[in-house]
């Protein structure tokens, strides 16, 4: 690999050390980006970023195949009815949806709550107006301006 490969590997990791201490990981069936074929990948998410292998031997000199940064997903979600395959599940951003088959329905809901959970943690389309405070039921902004009369 030349020099100039790991200023690029850091462009699309993030800097995220994916090798070590993962959020998640483990075997997902993924379809192809442009041929629809499904592949057996091992998926790490960590950081904010959802990686994919070929195997599941993840090392520091890994490079992955894809990176998805889950700031960009809007849904995560079940895809049995949309796939008719047992297990299956859907990532959605403002531009594709990507198909992912999980091996048990535990796996799939385990992987569903943890993407879930990082897109929330590491999303920032939720504005201050957009929070609201539960108390009050009207906008945390409106309730934290209020206090300042």
């Amino acid at each position: 690999m030349g020099a100039g490969a790991s200023s690029a590997d850091t462009d699309t990791t993030g800097g995220v050390e994916f090798w070590r201490s993962p959020e998640r990981a483990g075997w997902l069936t993924k379809q192809g980006e442009y041929i629809k074929t499904w592949r057996r990948r091992w998926f790490v998410l960590k950081q904010g970023r959802l990686f994919w292998f070929k195997d599941s031997g993840v090392t520091r000199a890994s490079v992955p195949r894809g990176v998805i940064p889950v700031a960009t997903c809007l849904t995560v979600k079940g895809a049995e009815d949309t796939l008719n395959r047992q297990f299956a599940f859907e990532l959605s951003t403002p531009a594709e949806t990507m198909y992912f088959i999980a091996d048990s329905e535990k796996e799939k809901e385990e992987w569903i709550n943890s993407i879930g959970r990082s897109i929330v943690q590491h999303s920032r389309s939720v504005t201050d107006a957009e929070v609201v405070d539960y108390d009050s039921g009207r906008p945390a902004a409106s309730v934290a301006a209020d206090g300042d009369k």
